[in-house]
């Protein structure tokens, strides 16, 4: 009996695969440049964003050097002038009454936006599943309403022959109230524009704040109240420092959401009675339109622009600075 014995060929002579089928796919090793193509695909999207953002910029910090009035806007003959426009800003007193107002009207509506949107957040996580439903579609709608429509409703709201709010007070033994012109008095126009503001800000900061406080782990809720904290307590020493950047985001966006709230003024007062809802954007516009002084209202605009960024890189450094210290 014969035995076939059978020998495996070696490596050299395997069956190589036949011509035209396809090899392994060739994987790119760590370090290896990824080549053009992605920077090509971006790059439409890329300068669009340039164009948009960063022309309109440079464009008014070039107005704000030159001599630019309404010729200059019709012939495109300006001139050069250097600093001599801020010049002209910064040694104007409303100019200092204006930069004033825009800090305290910052500071007021930050502060209630955060406090408020806190208190709802908080509140919302401690709902049902139909109460917290019912709230956050509250939220979205008030949230989604048009600027101009709800400045347009504030402004009915206070009217003072038709106004609910005058009529409301009235009926509730307030007569002083009767007919009461709230647009023609700066406290009352203040506070009304301050209203709007939050009423519109806290929808956004409220959702962001609950999205955050959903992320929070249970276990730290449970050791903080097995060692007998106080609701307070565990909110400044198990709530808040979780949820700092989030804090720190939504903050940031409200200090620039404040400062350029230009439509809900221009809409409801333009500014007055007077200056006492002038704020920087709407005394840059006034600046451009009333004497046609387009290099004066750039050079506020400008002025705006570095104020709100040293407000946000101060607030920055001092959150740094205590995540640094914790």
């Amino acid at each position: 009996m014969s035995v076939i014995r059978e020998r495996t060929a070696p490596p050299s002579r395997l069956r190589r695969p036949a011509t035209g089928t396809a090899g392994p796919p060739h994987r790119r090793r760590p370090g290896e440049p990824r080549g053009l193509w992605p920077y090509v695909l971006i790059a439409p999207a890329v300068g669009g964003m340039l164009y948009l953002l960063l022309y309109p910029l440079l464009r008014a910090v070039l107005i704000s050097l030159q001599d630019f009035r309404l010729r200059q806007l019709i012939m495109g003959d300006a001139e050069f002038v250097g600093l001599r426009n801020y010049r002209t800003l910064l040694s104007d007193p409303r100019f200092w009454e204006v930069v004033r107002r825009t800090f305290l009207f910052m500071a007021v509506n930050v502060v209630l936006i955060m406090v408020i949107a806190t208190l709802v957040a908080l509140m919302t996580e401690r709902l049902g599943r139909f109460g917290r439903t019912t709230v956050l579609s509250a939220l979205v709608l008030a949230w989604a309403m048009p600027v101009v429509a709800a400045t347009t409703v504030f402004q009915w709201l206070f009217h003072s022959e038709f106004g609910i709010v005058n009529r409301l007070l009235t009926e509730a033994g307030f007569t002083s109230f009767d007919r009461y012109p709230w647009f023609a008095h700066g406290t009352a126009a203040f506070s009304i524009l301050v209203l709007l503001i939050v009423w519109q800000s806290v929808p956004f900061a409220a959702i962001t704040v609950y999205s955050a406080l959903t992320t929070v782990p249970a276990e730290l809720y449970e050791s903080a109240r097995l060692d007998g904290a106080s609701g307070s307590r565990i909110f400044r020493s198990v709530t808040f420092p979780v949820l700092r950047p989030i804090f720190l985001l939504v903050f940031s966006l409200e200090v620039i959401w404040t400062f350029k709230a230009f439509v809900q003024i221009w809409v409801m007062t333009r500014g007055g009675p007077g200056d006492a809802t002038t704020i920087l954007p709407v005394y840059a516009v006034q600046s451009a339109l009333a004497g046609q002084r387009y290099d004066l209202g750039s050079a506020a605009s400008m002025v705006t622009v570095v104020l709100m960024s040293g407000v946000l890189v101060l607030y920055f450094r001092q959150m740094l600075r205590q995540e640094d210290e914790s």
